[in-house]
């Protein structure tokens, strides 16, 4: 997917999906990094999207607690 498909279906979520999705991909981040430094990992670039979507999906959830403590 493009990213801006990912960020348009990222921003969808609930504040308890995107922490579930945090967890998901800080899992996959740690898996990938693995692969890679020990020379299993041939698409290198799925290493940076990793890590790419998970900074959007921290971003996401940091504004959606914003919003919340804000209409407080």
């Amino acid at each position: 997917m493009k990213r801006k498909e990912i960020l348009t279906e990222l921003k969808g979520l609930s504040l308890e999906q995107l922490l579930t999705k945090q967890v998901e991909l800080g899992e996959e981040k740690m898996k990938l990094r693995f692969r890679k430094a020990s020379g299993q990992l041939e698409q290198g670039h799925r290493l940076k999207e990793a890590r790419v979507t998970l900074a959007q999906v921290k971003t996401l959830i940091s504004q959606k607690r914003n919003e919340m403590e804000a209409s407080k």
